[in-house]
């Protein structure tokens, strides 16, 4: 059977950075930026970017292009007779179900969210406080909850069922367009608040405060693991869209553009909550060590409620949220879509049909760690962390671990089938001189960063 290819360059780009582009970086980067000292901070985690997501993008890219395969049989394609790195693909296809057990619960929330300010429901609520009680209410209600991930996933399987054309980069380009959109307008506006220019000069004036406050070495692994962990590398999310490109332009400078998006995004979302947040609740309310998704609903939400246009820009922020978190998982239900196209014979429809009903079931455990089961907790951590802990903390950085092993060693793919693949077509390259660093510095950082983030 032919395989799918993307209609145009943009539709790839944009998909891949919706895959990249997630509610964590989108929320938390900003709020992480501030607590280890605004723009030095973010040189760091761009340094890192470079250092780290960049090579290991280009390895997921290459592998997928170079097999025209996903997660579930790249190896077996790439692979010597013999060798087993084919196994990797259960661990694989495992993180993408893992990660959206608790994805879709949270791109729910996103969704009630936007209903509530849509209808001025929640504009009665003022204080932090207040607003806190109203989150635990949403959470609390398994019901509501339910419905509202059975949206996020008959919706985006319904999508993925239609093509990779037609359904997948059709809907998430013009819905990337439209997040990049929405975020400028609330960039803007954001910054003509009245205590805007003090917001401004907390987020983007390097200081040493953070570092003289959490130590150097907490402000480097802080931004190493942000940068590591924000692309969502390792699963085989990206390098799916890498089977569907073909071999006209090279993959470091694909590579490229997508983190800069990735970036862009994380950095606008910063000009987004600063300058509200100095306007209307007298600084920073949170730090690195505590901030969560709830301060969405909560210090945000207050803040919104507050403004003459509070409704109006509360709205269109969970539009943009909603937006941010339905292109991730559009994006690795078209990796699972795609896994089982692989292993059977299922047309798309019946396979989005199973999943739909699949997917329902894996991610009651997590809807249910907030009411019926919250007090089931497994080493110390509720359902949904231990869930983001398994993706984040292991799979990702195992995972990345491999690819980076396939494409470097000879007991694997070896460097000079990746090193061909990946600079194949015009664009940027990847120079020769970059081998030592990837073979044998790379894998080391990774399983530092693996051991920090475990431990």
């Amino acid at each position: 059977m032919q395989r799918e290819k993307f209609s145009s360059r943009l539709g790839f780009i944009l998909i891949s950075a919706g895959c990249a582009i997630g509610l964590g970086n989108v929320y938390r980067f900003p709020i992480i930026t501030g607590a280890y000292g605004g723009a030095l901070f973010v040189l760091i985690y761009i340094a890192f970017l470079l250092l780290l997501g960049f090579p290991i993008m280009t390895m997921e890219l290459a592998v997928g292009r170079g097999s025209q395969r996903s997660i579930a049989s790249s190896f077996d394609v790439l692979e010597k007779k013999g060798q087993k790195w084919h196994w990797f693909k259960y661990f694989g296809m495992a993180g993408n179900y893992i990660l959206m057990m608790f994805y879709t619960t949270i791109s729910g929330w996103m969704l009630i969210y936007f209903v509530k300010y849509l209808n001025g429901s929640i504009l009665q609520f003022e204080t932090a406080d207040q607003l806190g009680a109203v989150f635990g209410g949403v959470v609390s209600n398994p019901t509501t909850l339910i419905i509202a991930a059975a949206v996020v996933i008959i919706s985006c399987f319904g999508i993925c069922s239609l093509g990779l054309q037609k359904g997948v980069e059709k809907i998430t380009k013009g819905m990337m367009i439209a997040l990049l959109v929405l975020m400028v307008g609330l960039a803007v506006y954001s910054c003509t608040l009245s205590n805007a220019e003090e917001g401004l000069k907390f987020y983007l004036i390097p200081n040493t405060n953070g570092i003289q406050q959490h130590g150097i070495w907490t402000v480097i692994s802080a931004a190493m693991g942000q940068s590591f962990f924000t692309l969502s590398i390792g699963i085989g999310s990206i390098a799916i869209f890498g089977s569907y490109i073909n071999k006209d332009r090279s993959l470091p400078g694909e590579a490229l553009t997508i983190l800069s998006l990735d970036t862009f995004v994380a950095l606008m979302s910063g000009l987004i909550i600063f300058p509200a947040c100095f306007t209307y609740n007298g600084g920073v309310t949170a730090d690195a060590s505590t901030v969560g998704a709830s301060f969405l609903f909560t210090t945000l939400s207050s803040i919104f409620n507050a403004m003459p246009a509070g409704r109006i820009v509360g709205a269109l922020f969970f539009v943009f949220m909603t937006f941010a978190a339905l292109s991730t998982v559009i994006a690795v239900f078209e990796n699972i879509v795609s896994f089982w196209l692989e292993l059977t014979k299922m047309s798309r429809r019946k396979i989005a049909t199973i999943n739909i009903i699949l997917m329902m079931v894996l991610s009651l455990p997590c809807i249910f760690g907030f009411n019926l089961l919250s007090d089931v907790t497994i080493f110390g951590k509720g359902i949904m962390d231990l869930e983001d802990f398994a993706v984040s903390n292991v799979l990702l950085p195992l995972g990345s671990l491999v690819y980076v092993l396939f494409c470097t060693t000879r007991y694997g793919w070896g460097w000079d089938k990746y090193f061909n693949e990946v600079n194949e077509g015009k664009g940027m390259k990847l120079p020769k001189w970059l081998k030592p660093y990837v073979s044998y510095i790379l894998p080391v950082i990774i399983i530092a960063v693996f051991i920090m983030s475990v431990i």
